[in-house]
């Protein structure tokens, strides 16, 4: 018998909802806060949760992905008395089922509640049906819900060769993801070609991709096949597709919807049988609406997408990717293995991280370079910059905390959205202002440490104003 737990502070809605799904057969349970309603789902096992949005402990919303990750991992539906755009869209992209309001009819509630269970069902007949093998996730560390919801995306896109678009900040571990729908999918015996949009030459991109015949152009001294055929039954990926050229853009549409090209020079065409998986970090609706990008081909790319989060948004995962990159650097150094200070943690915790785990990752390895023979790490062994931005910020944080009280500080409260980009862009004008300085303004250097292409780099500068040279 199907079980649903009921969690909503207002006893009316409590009552009323419990009435209707034991009408339909199935057990309510109602609880009236957050806590309490975490208690229940790690207590015993639920199909669905109702949950409300304003609790007096909380917002439902946070608790969202803690509920999803118990033991039952139920279907979610949100309740509120207060529709709201951007809640709806947060719940949804959360993993949510539904995003209900309470004025709904009860027809609209039973028919969310009976969809739910009938997918969980189906789900779980399915589950039983097929042996479901462990994913394979090279180097994509973290058991944080935010990463687990991006790894049940890449076992779905896996198992189809739908076009699969991965977006997310730089550092966040796109290709990661890219080979992981590549080594979970039927094309994992054979090539995974990497298409790095920022590095092709303009003079040369068409022949890098579609090849050319021996004598095509000066220097063509014997016939190439391009990077496209290369990928003939395996996978092929475009990062940073964002800097495709847009002369090329229309050509490789054509590719997408034929998988047939002409390599350069030749009077027949070629066929290439080739999952495409793309990546960027740019705002590609935006470049379309600046005529920077074809829009019919953004529409081809986009046929299943998934949103890696910054490395701030999955906190949790800090610890266990400093545990797993310091001892894979104390082996590749010969080095015996370090232990943590809490403090040491805290304050990688602490800080924004704008350049994502690629940042964290560099972070470690110069950290360890410092401490290479001290067995325990500390606060004290990280680099400069980053422990002063972290001070500074708890400093200014205190300040402000201290000196805002009242309706005053009420009114002067940011959006949640405007406060992350707030912290977001300070942080990573911090971080650009701190790499040209330690690297001497040395461009090369400063691609190689933060892990950014030249083209990247240039435009970040440019956004935060940041001098190139002194």
């Amino acid at each position: 018998m199907p079980r649903i737990l009921i969690i909503d502070d207002d006893e009316t809605m409590c009552a009323t909802l419990a009435r209707l799904v034991k009408r339909m057969g199935h057990v309510a349970v109602c609880t009236t806060r957050c806590a309490e309603g975490l208690a229940a789902t790690a207590a015993e096992d639920f199909d669905v949760v109702f949950l409300d949005v304003r609790l007096p402990d909380g917002n439902g919303l946070d608790l969202l992905p803690r509920i999803e990750a118990a033991g039952s991992a139920p279907e979610v539906i949100i309740m509120t008395g207060f529709g709201d755009p951007n809640g709806a869209e947060l719940a949804i992209k959360s993993g949510a089922w539904d995003y209900i309001e309470k004025t709904s009819s009860a027809r609209d509630i039973t028919l969310s509640l009976e969809r739910a269970l009938q997918y969980r069902l189906e789900k779980t007949a399915l589950s039983g049906r097929h042996k479901v093998s462990a994913l394979k996730r090279d180097r994509i560390i973290g058991t944080s819900p935010p990463l687990n919801a991006c790894l049940d995306q890449v076992a779905q896109a896996a198992g189809s060769d739908v076009n699969v678009f991965i977006t997310g900040e730089t550092g966040t571990g796109k290709e990661l993801f890219a080979r992981a729908v590549h080594d979970n999918s039927h094309r994992a015996g054979h090539s995974f070609i990497v298409v790095d949009c920022t590095a092709l030459p303009e003079t040369l991109v068409e022949s890098l991709l579609f090849g050319h015949e021996k004598g095509s152009f000066t220097g063509a001294e014997k016939a190439r096949d391009g990077l496209v055929r290369q990928a003939h039954q395996g996978t092929l990926f475009l990062d940073e597709v964002g800097e495709l050229p847009l002369t090329l853009q229309k050509a490789f549409l054509r590719v997408l919807q034929e998988r047939r090209f002409r390599p350069l020079g030749s009077n027949r065409e070629v066929e290439s049988d080739f999952r495409l998986v793309a990546a960027t970090n740019r705002n590609l609706d935006q470049m379309v609406h600046n005529g920077q990008f074809r829009e019919d081909l953004l529409y081809r790319l986009r046929s299943y997408l998934i949103e890696l989060p910054p490395l701030r948004e999955r906190v949790e995962d800090i610890t266990v990717l400093t545990r797993y990159h310091i001892d894979q650097f104390c082996e590749r150094y010969h080095l015996a293995p370090k232990g943590f200070s809490p403090e040491f943690l805290e304050m990688l915790k602490s800080y924004a991280w704008p350049g994502n785990v690629r940042e964290l990752v560099h972070t470690l390895e110069r950290t360890l370079s410092s401490a290479r023979f001290d067995p325990t790490l500390f606060p004290k062994h990280l680099p400069t910059p980053l422990r002063v931005q972290v001070t500074r910020a708890n400093v200014q944080q205190e300040t402000e905390t201290g000196s805002t009280t009242g309706i005053a500080s009420l009114q002067n409260l940011p959006s949640l959205h405007e406060y992350r980009e707030s912290i977001y862009n300070d942080a990573e004008r911090q971080y650009l202002l701190d790499l040209m300085s330690l690297t001497d303004f040395h461009i090369a250097e400063a691609c190689r440490l933060s892990g950014l292409s030249q083209s990247r780099l240039y435009a970040l500068l440019k956004k935060h104003e940041v001098p190139r040279s002194r």
